[in-house]
């Protein structure tokens, strides 16, 4: 049913929840199953250019933050006996924009991720990048909660 599945992950206890349950589906089906982080390449934009000396710091730390959460991930697939484990790290902006973009250029037919399940005030502050997902595919999405 699913041959070819993507897990967003952002290195929280939430996104390894979703690798968890999309490690069910993996195996169930013989998924290959390509796990994705995105990185905002300039987060700095707009706020003037007394900002740009810490670009490159800021690439080298989030580069290694996401290459913990793709190994931690990756491993945690591998230990649940997933054999089709990829790893990919994506640029963009607007992650929810990235992750669909992902979806289509690897032919995924399920998108797996996690949501912090935040409300109210929270929510519209931080907002909601599955939300944005959801709202962005036409892929099915299973959202897992921690």
């Amino acid at each position: 049913m699913f041959t070819n599945i993507l897990i967003p992950v952002d290195g929280s206890t939430t996104a390894l929840c979703a690798v968890s349950k999309a490690a069910g589906l993996a195996k169930t089906y013989g998924s290959t199953v390509t796990v994705l982080y995105v990185i905002d390449s300039y987060p700095f934009t707009g706020v003037g250019a007394d900002f740009a000396y810490g670009q490159a710091q800021y690439l080298t730390a989030a580069t290694a933050e996401a290459n913990t959460a793709l190994d931690s991930a990756k491993a945690a697939l591998i230990e649940a006996g997933v054999d089709k484990v990829n790893t990919k790290l994506a640029d963009g902006h607007a992650v929810h924009e990235a992750i669909t973009r992902s979806a289509e250029e690897l032919g995924a037919d399920l998108i797996v991720m996690g949501s912090h399940g935040r409300k109210g005030l929270e929510k519209l502050v931080l907002g909601s990048v599955t939300q944005r997902v959801l709202g962005a595919t036409t892929l099915p999405v299973l959202v897992v909660r921690e």
